[in-house]
């Protein structure tokens, strides 16, 4: 079975979409308050002209995904699943944000529980870059289980932190939790 970059996925807490072109305003309307780009290198993101580019970025990536409160069925974010490897059974989870008003851990946690819990089907490891100045993702990558693995260049050509999680200790860690 091939890799469905692209998923559909529903708990009670989110539900996980492909994005689609006729998301752009509500999405816009997420990404357009500027603390949540405050410490990401691309700080101007709630431009429209850079959010733009940003949003044709993940039409053209084939793994975007729109993040929804299930309760009132709004666009809440977007997330994506970018740079399969199938010889490195690796994909990149990123472009991740959130409305304000979701942030402080639950749901941060649940999408990528979420977007583990179907790479893991496919991959043995899952990689996540990160700016080096964005403390607030570098510790949520470090809430999930993230190991800091070293540095990279991103899709933007930028060096960015690497973190990874490995399916086999995160099966062992989420058999733990039960």
């Amino acid at each position: 079975m091939p890799f469905d970059l692209q998923p559909t996925i529903c708990d009670a807490l989110l539900e996980l979409r492909p994005l689609k072109i006729d998301d752009y305003d509500e999405l816009f309307a997420v990404a357009s308050d500027p603390l949540i780009w405050e410490q990401h290198p691309k700080n101007d993101r709630h431009k429209r002209s850079v959010f733009h580019e940003f949003f044709r970025g993940a039409m053209d990536s084939g793994g975007a995904l729109v993040i929804m409160d299930p309760e009132t069925g709004m666009i809440i974010g977007s997330s994506r699943y970018f740079g399969y490897d199938k010889s490195q059974s690796e994909v990149e989870i990123g472009w991740t944000f959130l409305a304000r008003s979701y942030w402080g851990g639950k749901y941060n946690q649940e999408l990528k529980r979420l977007m583990l819990a179907h790479a893991f089907q496919f991959v043995d490891q899952v990689v996540f870059l990160v700016g080096e100045e964005n403390l607030r993702s570098r510790r949520a990558m470090e809430k999930i289980g993230g190991v800091l693995a070293g540095s990279r260049h991103n899709a933007t050509g930028e060096e960015s932190l690497v973190y990874e999680i490995k399916r086999l200790g995160w099966i062992n860690e989420s058999k733990g939790a039960e």
